[in-house]
């Protein structure tokens, strides 16, 4: 894991906080990286319901998903996570080694007959319904596939 960058000054004194991780794939190693998370977004007064919920659920979700459908569990490989955090948003991303997917295409809802039954769609399900915007880039040769989940300070 590398050590979290120090904040940074930006208009109007307000302070745009911004932390990297590189992490190997292991879920163990998510849990540190969201009660972080978490922790910056209590001090920056995100609602209770957003940090206790929303921000750990979708974090963890994310994190798990790059280490096990991107990285395909090789822990040869990392995931990187990085977050900033300013007066109007929480923007997470984590990137991980893969080849990536389409999200546009995870349309899956708890109205559809497998829904219950299926092992894939319902992380992606999760993190739209409890972030403001998620959305997805790469894969690239530089760095990867990466997932960017968006929460707007309420």
């Amino acid at each position: 894991m590398i050590a979290p960058s120090a904040p940074r000054p930006v208009a109007d004194n307000l302070t745009t906080v911004t932390r990297r991780w590189i992490v190997a794939t292991d879920l163990t190693l998510i849990e540190p990286v969201v009660e972080t998370i978490v922790a910056l977004c209590v001090t920056a007064g995100f609602s209770a319901r957003h940090c206790k919920f929303n921000v750990p659920l979708a974090v963890t979700e994310a994190m798990a998903n790059a280490m096990l459908r991107g990285n395909a569990s090789e822990r040869s490989r990392t995931v990187q996570v990085r977050v900033e955090l300013d007066a109007q948003r929480l923007c997470i991303e984590v990137t991980d080694e893969g080849d990536g997917f389409d999200l546009a295409s995870l349309q899956q809802s708890p109205d559809e007959a497998d829904w219950f039954e299926r092992e894939d769609g319902r992380g992606v399900f999760l993190m739209r319904t409890l972030m403001d915007r998620v959305e997805s880039e790469g894969p690239d040769a530089e760095s990867g596939h990466r997932i960017r989940l968006i929460l707007h300070r309420t």
